[in-house]
């Protein structure tokens, strides 16, 4: 029982130094990420693909990261207001309309765009809440 408890003590002192030496936007790109999955999979995922493969011609890839990168400040006026001009990603061209998701709080955009960023293949890494709220203040 001891030894049982020692190990314990032990176990819980490692991962404290190990949360302890996280960075705050560590910390936030971690949770970010884990409410973007929950947002993407309720909102985007039926349309947009589980892995982000897209869906035919209706509904484009999100696995290119050049588009992504070249669009990234258009990215939470896209996911709120949704989109209606043509896109050439991967040299296909999508003329679908995404939908609108005028429902979602500034902070729900932050956290869908971390995950589509920062996931099927991108590493764009970070974006704060702050500059995703100004962006969507802009939006044409």
């Amino acid at each position: 029982m001891r030894k049982y408890i020692i190990s314990c003590v032990f176990l819980l002192s490692v991962i404290s130094i190990i949360v302890s030496c996280q960075n705050q936007e560590t910390i936030d790109l971690q949770n970010y990420m884990s409410n973007g999955k929950d947002i993407y999979k309720a909102k985007c995922q039926n349309c947009h693909g589980q892995n982000g493969e897209g869906l035919g011609q209706l509904a484009p890839p999100l696995t290119d990261s050049v588009f992504l990168k070249t669009n990234k400040n258009r990215l939470a006026c896209i996911i709120k207001n949704g989109a209606n001009e043509t896109l050439v990603i991967h040299g296909k061209t999508y003329k679908e309309k995404m939908p609108a998701f005028p429902e979602l709080a500034d902070i729900d955009v932050a956290q869908v765009m971390v995950f589509i960023t920062n996931s099927f293949g991108n590493k764009q890494g970070f974006v704060l809440y702050t500059k995703v709220a100004s962006q969507l203040q802009n939006c044409k």
